[in-house]
């Protein structure tokens, strides 16, 4: 028995449809009202016809050709069932749920990466019972991560060991695994977008005053929250830079990721990886414009192509 999807007669009989996944209330979502309209007026260039849809919009997901999430993403999440339910009715899907299980785990990113002889900080995986050996190997400060944190989300610097004890204890009452980082400071993290294995932009993002990552979640004051940037071409960018993110973000899929990496003395870190990466207007498309959105809408209509050529085969 083969599934048939009967979607609704729309109006503007688009040859395809496309849902953009959003969420309105969300604080800091990936793409701002700008970038989101950006991204429109590419699909409907393209031929998409485009609806922004919500997590009560699940149901729908089969009327649709694509979806692509514009919504941080998480497992356990109706991000991530809205994209195993795409994946499962044959859209082509940016964020797909292969990548979303795979950037959202810390521990799998740290081996991978180092089976892959990918540079990274010194990193310990670390679980009750061995804390003290890894803190000897790491050193002081480091910094403290639950698997699946994010966007600085879940992630914790630890001074003294003292600090750092009472934080693993904290951490592994909710996971059986923490990720412990040596401290790397830098002025700026380097962010390395990548699209189907081939580099999109490049941002310097800097730290937020006062504080030792990008973003401060604990800021009362926008001016605070998060630093300035830099977007640089491409080509401008140091090369092992670039080419350390492509390698890295290859592991995780054939998606749009943003690679985070420090540089210290000219080499390159892999910081992690992110499935779900900010697209701003302003920012991210400083260099490309119109062009950066229109690159991403592209990668999702040669899927949709692609899988109608192989139903026609």
């Amino acid at each position: 028995f083969s599934r048939k999807r009967y979607p609704p007669e729309r109006s503007d009989r688009s040859r395809y449809d496309l849902a953009i996944l959003v969420n309105p209330e969300e604080r800091d979502a990936p793409s701002d009202k700008q970038a989101l309209q950006r991204f429109v007026q590419a699909a409907r260039r393209q031929g998409f016809g485009v609806e922004l849809i919500g997590r009560d919009d699940y149901p729908r997901l089969a009327e649709f050709d694509a979806l692509f999430i514009r919504e941080t993403t998480s497992v356990n999440h109706h991000t991530w069932r809205f994209s195993r339910r795409a994946q499962a009715e044959g859209l082509a899907v940016i964020d797909d749920p292969d990548s979303i299980l795979r950037c959202a785990n810390k521990v799998y990113l740290a081996e991978v990466l180092k089976g892959a002889r990918i540079p990274i900080p010194r990193t310990e995986i670390i679980q009750r019972g061995q804390r003290r050996p890894a803190l000897e190997r790491l050193g002081l400060p480091c910094v403290l991560k639950v698997p699946d944190s994010a966007f600085s989300h879940g992630v914790a610097k630890a001074h003294t060991e003292a600090e750092y004890l009472e934080l693993t204890d904290r951490m592994l009452e909710a996971s059986d695994l923490v990720i412990g980082q040596e401290f790397v400071p830098t002025e700026f993290d380097w962010r390395v977008g990548v699209l189907e294995g081939e580099p999109l932009f490049v941002c310097k993002y800097f730290m937020a005053r006062g504080h030792w990552q990008i973003y401060n979640w604990a800021s009362r004051h926008r001016r605070d929250f998060s630093g300035q940037y830099e977007t640089l071409a491409v080509a401008d960018a140091p090369p092992l830079i670039v080419q350390t993110a492509v390698r890295a973000a290859r592991l995780m899929g054939q998606g749009l990721y943003g690679v985070d990496l420090k540089e210290v003395d000219g080499k390159p870190l892999v910081i992690e990886i992110n499935d779900n990466p900010s697209v701003e207007a302003g920012v991210e498309d400083k260099m490309l414009g119109q062009a950066l959105y229109d690159a991403v809408i592209a990668a999702l209509r040669r899927r949709v192509d692609a899988r109608r050529e192989g139903e026609r085969k």
